[in-house]
Formats: C-alpha cells, sequence, structure tokens
C-alpha cells in the first residue's frame, strides 16, 4: 500500500530549493499561494477542514511538517515519522505541495517562499503565542497576511493517540525498506553471509543463573515468602553471550574477558571453549566471578541475587587487557560494558587508544542500575545505549527520541547510533539518515539479554554490508528471536530466517 501512495504523490513532496522553484517569487506569480504549517502526527476532521479553508483562499495549498526531530509533544512522538505524515498529507487532493520542514519553527522557509498567504490554526487566534507573533511579524515584512481558520470543529492529534494509538508497524516497516532500498530477499542473503568476520568482543563476563521454585507460602509472623526448590540452571552471559551470538553466526570470535578463579569462572572457560570461541582469559584471583541469581516462583521473579565485585581493575590487569586488543587484529571490536571493573572512566581512553587500525569499533555499555556512562566511549563507529542509559547519560528526561539520538551522537562523537527502545523497538541515526523499526518480538517470555542479540547481530551486519538501516533491521529480528526464549540462548541465522518468514506473511 505504501508503495502505491509513494508512486501517485511522492511527487508532490519537495524539499525547499524544489519547492521555490515551482511556485516562484512573491511578485511575479500568477496564483496565490498559502502555507499551513503543522506537525499533523495522525490526520483529522479539524485537519481536514483547516486545510480546506486555506485552499480556499488561495490558488495552491503548500503543507510543511515539522521533521521527526522538532516534535515537541512527548518522548515518543511524532508516532507516525515524517515521510508518512508527508506521504498523508500529499495523498489529499486539495494538498498541491507538501514540505517537510527540517527547522525547528518555519520562520525560514517563510523567508524563503514568502507565500501570499499563511494559515493557522484558530486555536493560536486567541492570546497570540510568542512564536505566532513572530511569525506575523515576518509575513508582513514580505507584504503576506496571516489567515486564522475557523474553530468551528476542533481535535487534538495527541488526545487521538494517548486514546487510541494506531500501529502502523508494517507501514513503517514498508517505509524502512523502500528507504533504504531493502528487501527482505536481500536481508537472507546477508544473514546467511554473516560468517568469517573476525571479531574481537572485550567485556565483563555474566553468569545469569536461574533458580526455580515453587511458592509454598508466606511466613505468618514476618514478610517472608517461602518457596520450595525445583531446579538451577546457569548461562553464560553480558559479554559472553554476545560472542556466543557472533560465533552462532559464523564469526571467527576472540573473547578477552575477566574472571575469579572460581568454580563459576571455569564453568564459563569450558561452556565458551565448547562453542568454539577463542578466550584471552584474565584471572583476577581478588575477585568473584560476576552471578546474578534469579529467584523466580511459578514463573514470576521474587528477587535477584548478585554476586560481584565492581572495583576498577588493577593497573597490571588494565595493561594486560591493553596488549590483548593492541595484539588481536580483527575486522571488528566490540566493547560490551556491563560496569563490573573492566571500564570506567580512566580504563575507557586507555582501552579505545590500544585498538588497533582498520576495525570497526563497537561499544554498548549496559549501566542503567550502575554509575556508568555511554558518552565516554568517543569516536567509535557505533554505540548502542538503550533510552533509559541514553538519559541518564546526559541527564535528559525530556527530550524526544530523535532529539536524544543526535546529542548522543553530538556527545560521543560516534558515527551510528543505535537507540534500543524495549518493547518499542528501536531508532537509529546516522549522518545522513534515521528512522524507528518497531520490535518483531510476538511470544515475549525473556526479554533479558535480547539487546546483547541486537549489538551481535547489527555489528556483524553493519561490518558486512555497511547499511545501518539493514544492520538494525537484522539486529531487530535477532532481539525479537532472543526474546521468545527463557534464559540466554545464541541466536543463529537459521532463527532470524524463521522470523524474517514471519514478517513476510504479515506484510503480505
Amino acid at each position: 500500500m505504501v508503495d502505491e501512495l509513494n508512486k501517485a504523490y511522492s511527487g508532490k513532496i519537495l524539499d525547499i530549493a524544489g519547492l521555490e522553484a515551482v511556485i516562484g517569487s512573491i511578485g511575479k506569480r500568477e496564483k496565490k499561494i498559502v502555507l499551513c504549517h503543522g506537525v499533523f502526527d495522525v490526520v483529522h476532521p479539524g485537519h481536514i477542514r483547516h486545510l480546506a479553508y486555506a485552499k480556499s483562499r488561495a490558488d495552491v495549498l503548500v503543507v510543511s511538517i515539522t521533521c521527526d526531530r522538532w516534535v515537541e509533544k512527548g518522548a515518543y512522538r511524532p508516532h507516525v515519522p515524517e515521510s508518512l505524515r508527508a506521504l498523508s498529507l500529499a495523498a489529499l487532493e486539495m494538498v498541491d505541495f507538501v514540505l517537510i520542514d527540517k527547522n525547528k519553527t518555519p520562520i525560514e522557509n517563510l523567508k524563503i517562499l514568502k507565500p501570499d498567504f499563511f494559515a493557522k490554526g484558530f486555536e493560536y487566534s486567541d492570546n497570540l503565542p510568542e512564536a505566532t507573533l513572530e511569525e506575523m511579524d515576518i509575513v508582513s515584512e514580505f507584504g503576506g497576511s496571516v489567515l486564522f481558520t475557523p474553530g468551528d470543529v476542533v481535535y487534538s492529534s495527541t488526545k487521538l493517540i494517548n486514546q487510541f494509538t494506531p500501529s502502523l508497524k508494517m507501514e513503517k516497516l514498508e517505509v524502512l525498506m523502500q528507504q533504504f532500498d531493502l528487501s527482505l530477499g536481500k536481508i537472507r542473503e546477508t544473514v546467511n553471509s554473516l560468517a568469517g568476520q573476525r571479531v574481537h568482543v572485550v567485556g565483563d563476563t555474566i553468569i545469569d543463573t536461574y533458580t526455580r521454585t515453587v511458592l509454598i507460602g508466606g511466613n505468618t509472623k514476618t514478610p517472608t515468602f517461602s518457596v520450595l526448590f525445583d531446579s538451577k540452571e546457569d548461562y553464560v552471559g553480558g559479554a559472553g553471550i554476545v560472542s556466543q551470538h557472533m560465533k552462532a553466526a559464523g564469526a571467527d570470535l576472540i573473547f578477552t574477558t575477566l574472571l575469579g578463579d572460581d568454580d563459576l569462572g571455569r564453568f564459563a572457560q569450558d561452556h565458551l571453549k565448547n562453542a568454539g570461541i577463542e578466550l584471552n582469559v584474565i584471572i583476577d584471583e581478588g575477585r568473584p566471578t560476576t552471578n546474578k541469581n534469579a529467584i523466580i516462583a511459578d514463573g514470576y521473579r521474587l528477587l535477584k541475587i548478585d554476586t560481584l565485585d565492581n572495583a576498577t581493575i588493577v593497573p597490571d590487569i588494565r595493561n594486560q587487557f591493553q596488549k590483548k586488543i593492541k595484539e588481536t587484529h580483527a575486522d571488528c571490536i566490540v566493547f560490551s560494558d556491563f560496569r563490573h571493573g573492566i571500564f570506567n572512566r580512566n580504563t575507557v581512553k586507555m582501552l579505545i587508544s590500544t585498538i588497533p587500525d582498520g576495525a570497526l569499533t563497537v561499544a554498548d555499555s549496559q549501566v542503567a542500575s550502575r554509575w556508568g556512562n555511554i558518552t565516554e566511549f568517543e569516536n567509535l563507529d557505533l554505540v548502542t545505549p538503550n533510552e533509559r542509559e541514553a538519559r541518564f547519560a546526559l541527564a535528559d528526561q525530556d527530550s524526544n527520541i530523535v532529539q536524544l539520538s543526535h546529542t548522543i551522537k553530538d556527545r560521543t562523537g560516534s558515527s551510528n547510533v543505535i537507540l534500543k527502545l524495549g518493547p518499542r523497538g528501536l531508532f537509529f541515526l546516522s549522518d545522513d539518515s534515521y528512522q524507528y523499526i518497531d520490535s518483531f518480538a510476538t511470544n515475549v517470555k525473556d526479554a533479558v539479554g535480547s539487546g546483547d542479540a541486537l549489538l551481535a547481530y547489527a555489528t556483524l551486519t553493519l561490518r558486512k554490508t555497511g547499511s545501518l538501516a539493514e544492520a538494525c533491521f537484522v539486529g531487530a529480528v535477532a532481539a525479537a528471536c532472543e526474546c521468545e526464549f527463557d534464559g540466554n540462548i545464541p541466536i543463529s541465522p537459521d532463527l532470524i530466517n524463521t522470523k524474517i518468514d514471519e514478517i513476510e506473511k504479515a506484510i503480505q
């Protein structure tokens, strides 16, 4: 459907230079031009009446929309991305041209286009806001007029979205694939060709323990649960599962990590060696292997018991890490930071400085519940924080997702940013493009570890194709696969291809 709309109406969507060339200068026009500006996040009857009134006052109706970056109606707005908003308006017969305004306000484009009329909604006519007064001053300077459309029908996109959020998952996906020239067939080929890349993962190993119990009852004297032990399972997580995902994809994997001289450390080594991963294990006899033990009763997590030491590694161990990084030449190097001793403000810079030339450099810093900061990883090719980690690092709870990602990109100097949004999916940003991808998970059992699967497959795909959009698509599919398993399970290309088959059926 989106493809058909694009073919029929995308010609009405112009940039500012193209629009200026079409409508001409104000003194030489044969037709009157009216400009409407807004977000238009879900077009409703109020918008239609506003546009119809504006068109009745002129010959040519131009609608400019605020680009995603500057929509300030909430963290997850706009709900409809700019490309779809523009296409929806272009499909209206009364609309002659649509402009995606890359500026924060319409002022600059008002100065360039100099429309005969600038139409504002009725709600702006009473107690004129300062921004409206500024717009009126600009319009009067070139001899135009400001119109206020009748307010006989009043709707709110925000209220409509809050009351009933429309699902645009597949429409957004179609736009993504058209925008970046992707197809599911092409993506399958990429997934099946990731093998053979040499990857060096450096990071914190975590043993995730699932202790399963049955709830017996509570103590009558104290607020204490009583549970009956059922079973216990250990999984190698943290940077260890990132390595396993990449190995499952066929990568030639080297993993440099820190372990304690204990049974869990030996378990991790045996497990990773059996997976075919080349290990550079640095033993710290003064700390335990990090263990996170989730106590589960009847499917619910009652409690998590952590055994760990987050103290910074001593200089001798840091030097060993630097030596391993410097000596290991790879296509990609991934810093997988869980802030359990290897990475901190000082060591991050030292470790980055020893990376051999030519590698794709990636950092993921999962530190939302501890001290840490993704912005410490500077000038890499890719950083992949989740939303909470990004807001924590920037002390920013207010910006929308697009603005937040731009700030992370600017602060880190990273070429690419993937902002993980949990059940909402992800947002990606590069130097020349950005877009959302909604989550593909359909049967969530355990979301823990989904970000690690995304990191692994997005890194391999980005190194293979150079396309951040394709990397994010493959990573999002891998994350969805991981969500549908209980515990950290390495995701294989076969699992990803099966999920792509499901997506293909949904699109059809």
